[in-house]
């Protein structure tokens, strides 16, 4: 969520950034300075009540003191009156906050400055490339006939006990899973991230903090009886762990990773680009967290992405790095690099990791700030990366390496398969 104070100072500039995300903010920024004026103003008027009432209070004891009941008596009625119009003025303040944060919720994040204009994917820029796009032979196989012939991932069985978008892994097809996962794992906890198993249905404040409510509620699983949501990544509890808390500068960053199931209804995907692992209600993920001072979030930034170009190029999967044009970027992202492996037999990019930086948006959500020193608490910079999403790194694994002997594993998972080939 965007700070009023930001807002308020900084009124042409959140409207000329804004609209790198082709959102219109005029009127929203309009009203939301408009009710902040009529806030400030209710607040000191409450505030000049409440500190006659401290006058008052204290005029009220020195006179019983002194034995003037009747004159006291005649303070206290002044009191109540004073108090009856405070209470007035509270309930408009608590208004016009209502008013002023159901209007702030609504604005997106600012886009950074380097963030290029944009509608769609097509118009997010190409920054890094590695790897040899592998030339398969003309009897290649799409993952989804491979996981059929080798038996390891079955599409029908997940349709037949829960829906389309739920596969079951079976076998060898289980055990890269679990090999993957264990793999992203060890790579962050080996670069200081603390490993955290969180719960996978969070409640609305957690949603909210995050920025996943009201924005993505539609996408969302919800459990209706007990109001709670089924996470779409391990972003949301991971980083709700610190909502309501005042760390010390010398306690950041903070560094947090998580595997988690992942559930997205992704209502409305249907054709070819949705068939097989493509895209799935749920499915595996690796996530990576980290809480920053504001000086130094943009360095982390850069340290995340250097995290996840090392897990792919140890899994020798070619890939290419976007910076999303402001169309293209999510609610609450500032900056977003999307990572994308080549999948050779389906002969296109596929996104396995989105790595951002959220500046305070979420912070101010989420209360989540910082203390230099005896200085007075300020919002911090929270940023996430997928490191890595299972599915499409599973399909491009298949396709790049099938062979004639079978499916070649990658050298590095071969501790965690146990197996050389699925075969």
């Amino acid at each position: 969520m965007l700070s009023i104070n930001y807002i308020r100072e900084n009124k042409e500039e959140a409207i000329e950034r804004l609209a790198v995300k082709n959102f219109d903010a005029r009127e929203l920024i309009e009203q939301a300075i408009s009710i902040d004026e009529a806030r400030r103003k209710t607040q000191n008027e409450m505030d000049t009540l409440l500190n006659a009432s401290n006058q008052l209070a204290k005029q009220i004891g020195d006179l019983f003191k002194a034995g003037k009941a009747a004159e006291a008596n005649d303070l206290k009625n002044k009191s109540g009156a004073l108090k009856e119009e405070t209470a007035t003025l509270k309930n408009r303040l608590d208004e016009l906050e209502k008013e002023q944060t159901d209007i702030l919720i609504k604005l997106p994040n600012t886009p950074h400055s380097s963030v290029p204009k944009g509608k769609t994917a097509n118009e997010n820029i190409n920054v890094y490339e590695w790897g040899e796009i592998p030339v398969l032979g003309a009897d290649a196989k799409p993952h989804w006939e491979l996981t059929s012939q080798y038996d390891i991932i079955d599409f029908e069985l997940g349709n037949k006990l829960t829906g389309a978008g739920f596969p079951v892994y079976k076998g060898k097809g289980a055990k890269l899973q679990r090999a993957l996962i264990n793999f992203f794992l060890d790579k962050a906890t080996a670069v200081g991230y603390k490993e955290i198993q969180p719960p996978i249905l969070v409640n609305e404040a957690s949603g909210f903090g995050t920025g996943q409510l009201p924005d993505k509620e539609g996408q969302m699983y919800h459990v209706g009886m007990d109001n709670l949501y089924l996470i779409p990544t391990a972003e949301v509890p991971v980083t709700n762990i610190l909502r309501d808390v005042i760390l010390r500068e010398d306690e950041l960053p903070v560094k947090m990773t998580a595997y988690t199931p992942c559930f997205r209804r992704e209502a409305g995907s249907y054709g070819k680009d949705v068939r097989g692992l493509n895209r799935l209600h749920q499915f595996d993920k690796v996530e990576i967290v980290q809480v920053q001072h504001p000086d130094r979030s943009y360095d982390t930034l850069e340290e995340m992405k250097e995290h996840v170009s090392g897990l792919l190029k140890a899994l020798e999967l070619p890939f290419r790095i976007l910076r999303l044009c402001g169309g293209d970027m999510s609610f609450a992202s500032a900056l977003t690099f999307d990572f994308e492996v080549y999948s050779a037999a389906q002969q296109k990019w596929l996104e396995v990791s989105s790595v951002s930086n959220f500046e305070t948006f979420q912070a101010n959500r989420l209360k989540l700030r910082f203390r230099e020193k005896e200085g007075k608490p300020q919002a911090a910079h929270t940023l996430n990366g997928s490191a890595l999403a299972l599915p499409r790194i599973v399909a491009a694994l298949l396709e790049n390496n099938q062979t004639d002997l079978g499916i070649k594993i990658p050298k590095v998972l071969i501790p965690y398969t146990g197996f050389d080939y699925i075969d």
